[in-house]
């Protein structure tokens, strides 16, 4: 496999570092120089076997994590091989695109009259919508605010999903995890499982525009569920469990030239809980859903 790549991958494949000399970096540097040339199962692997001897026990996920999150920075030919600074690569906004988008895929209005089932009461319907979404009571991090939240089984949340603000729209694979700055938290990359939504929030706008993005975009990815913030942007669900990360990746990169946030990229992030409610008493309203992608995999 190692012996088709080019002579400075394999040089760096050659030499891993020991424990405290950067493990997780080096995993991360030399991830972004395969993607260009394996995919993302045989890049993890190769990277396994290169770390087994480095003295501490490098768990499979941390390299899981360490080659997904290298994917919006993966080296493409032409560009520069060894930068210093990594900067993310996010298409900028294709206005002309997104504008011809918005004239011709209609609009809130029909987005909601898409949606099966609607939601037509004055009724919190959070928990049946996240025992939709998740239907295997799997732990689940969500919260008030950004600094109060908490990572439990989803049973021990019934009852409270209705007056939370955020979710992390995937389960968690532990309670807890390390953030980046080796602190432990029930709130990290490192304790969230693989990505089952990606969220695609936008804020530029009108509604009427955000419906009408997510309406294309349900073209190319199932659209699950579209919460309004409360404000003025629009969340939409994407359904991408068992997908390939280079697949999600292409839906992500062409959302994000349409406008979309990029910020929820990072599988961890916090969106808004759908149905939930913000800090300041707002409904955090449903206006889609769509569960028919979730039930033809049961």
């Amino acid at each position: 496999m190692t012996d088709q790549l080019p002579p400075f991958v394999q040089d760096m494949l050659s030499a891993p570092p020991r424990a405290g000399e950067g493990v997780h970096r080096w995993l991360f540097q030399v991830a972004r120089q395969l993607h260009a040339h394996l995919l993302t199962g045989e890049i993890v692997n190769l990277l396994e076997g290169r770390v087994a001897n480095c003295g501490r026990f490098v768990p499979r996920q941390e390299i899981v994590s360490a080659v997904q999150n290298a994917l919006p920075f993966a080296w493409q030919h032409g560009s520069q091989s060894q930068p210093i600074h990594f900067a993310p690569k996010w298409p900028s906004v294709n206005q002309k695109q997104r504008e011809a988008i918005i004239r011709g895929s209609g609009e809130l209005a029909d987005l909601w009259e898409f949606s099966k089932p609607r939601i037509k009461d004055g009724e919190a319907h959070t928990e049946q919508i996240i025992d939709r979404l998740f239907p295997d009571g799997p732990l689940l991090c969500c919260g008030k605010l950004n600094s109060d939240f908490d990572t439990r089984p989803r049973e021990d949340w019934r009852g409270e999903l209705s007056g939370l603000q955020f979710t992390v729209p995937s389960a968690m694979s532990a309670v807890t995890g390390k953030t980046k700055d080796g602190r432990e938290s029930k709130h990290a990359l490192d304790n969230t499982a693989r990505r089952r939504f990606l969220v695609c929030e936008f804020d530029n706008g009108e509604l009427d525009d955000h419906a009408a993005l997510l309406i294309h975009l349900g073209g190319y990815a199932p659209l699950v569920c579209a919460v309004h913030s409360g404000g003025k942007s629009l969340h939409g669900w994407f359904y991408v469990h068992g997908q390939l990360d280079e697949k999600i990746l292409r839906f992500f990169r062409y959302a994000v030239s349409l406008g979309a946030d990029p910020a929820t990229w990072t599988r961890s992030q916090f969106v808004r809980m759908p149905d939930g409610v913000r800090d300041d008493g707002k409904r955090q309203t449903v206006f889609f859903l769509n569960f028919s992608s979730l039930e033809a995999i049961r």
